[in-house]
């Protein structure tokens, strides 16, 4: 009863309680989380490059924000403003969801670090435990990423704390893609490497800065030869690495450049 009476004391008297405040602040609070969560993730994919990078990167920003003064706002109105009773309560707070929800409440604090550090933002593509795709949106519980395949994957913030995680484009417009070639070795190199850097050049997609290269090295297989560019998206990186393998295929075969497909009996040991 002792512990009762404590936590009743932190409220304000029914009679002081503004409800109609209170529910103008909640709606108002919902409102701009839709506009916040709905549209302007909608007007930013209308761009593109750093407007669109970084209007996304806004949005779980901007919720927090929303979300914390929100909250400030409806505490004042319910409980008394004063450093005791503020303490009393997220002491209250505190104890009971680190009992009740500690799974769920792992997951927040490290989205809310999330949100702090940025290490991925809404328009990144990442590799998360062997799953590749862009971020859609950062709850303060989730990160929801979008695979190729279309394929909505929500991954819990606190997987990601004992995990390594890669970043491909890290809030910029700049995502390389490769295409891969490999051919019998038994040929000419600086002519191959030429003609798959004109492929990358000509291509519709690509980005001149930074400037395509081509890298090659020796295997088994035979040898290996990789296009490393930047195709003007990120969004168009698939078409991107179609039209360089696609092009690159063809350029090869005009030069009669041998293509290994299987390992080849020389190779054997």
């Amino acid at each position: 009863m002792e512990k009762a009476d404590t936590v009743l004391s932190l409220f304000r008297e029914a009679g002081e309680i503004q409800v109609i405040q209170i529910i103008l602040i909640i709606v108002g609070s919902w409102l701009l989380l839709i506009i916040d969560m709905r549209i302007l993730p909608r007007i930013a994919r209308s761009f593109s490059g750093k407007i669109r990078s970084h209007l996304l990167a806004v949005v779980p920003i901007l919720r927090l924000t929303i979300l914390v003064i929100a909250a400030v706002m409806l505490i004042r109105r319910v409980v008394q403003p004063t450093p005791e009773n503020m303490i009393a309560l997220f002491g209250f707070l505190g104890v009971g969801l680190g009992f009740a929800l500690k799974d769920y409440v792992t997951s927040l604090i490290a989205g809310t670090m999330a949100l702090y550090e940025m290490p991925y933002r809404p328009g990144d593509w990442i590799t998360i435990n062997g799953v590749y795709g862009e971020v859609q949106s950062i709850d303060f519980r989730a990160v929801h990423i979008l695979t190729p395949d279309d394929t909505l994957m929500i991954i819990p913030h606190s997987k990601l704390w004992d995990s390594a995680f890669g970043n491909a484009n890290s809030g910029t417009n700049l995502l390389q893609c490769t295409a891969d070639f490999y051919i019998h070795p038994d040929h000419d190199g600086p002519t191959v490497r030429r003609r798959l850097r004109d492929v990358a050049l000509t291509s519709p997609y690509v980005r001149l800065t930074p400037d395509p290269v081509v890298v090659s090295s020796n295997t088994p297989l035979g040898t290996h030869y990789t296009i490393r560019a930047y195709p003007v998206d990120p969004d168009r990186q698939f078409t991107f690495i179609t039209d360089l393998s696609e092009r690159g295929n063809q350029a090869l075969k005009e030069l009669d450049a041998g293509f290994v497909t299987r390992r080849p009996e020389s190779f054997d040991t």
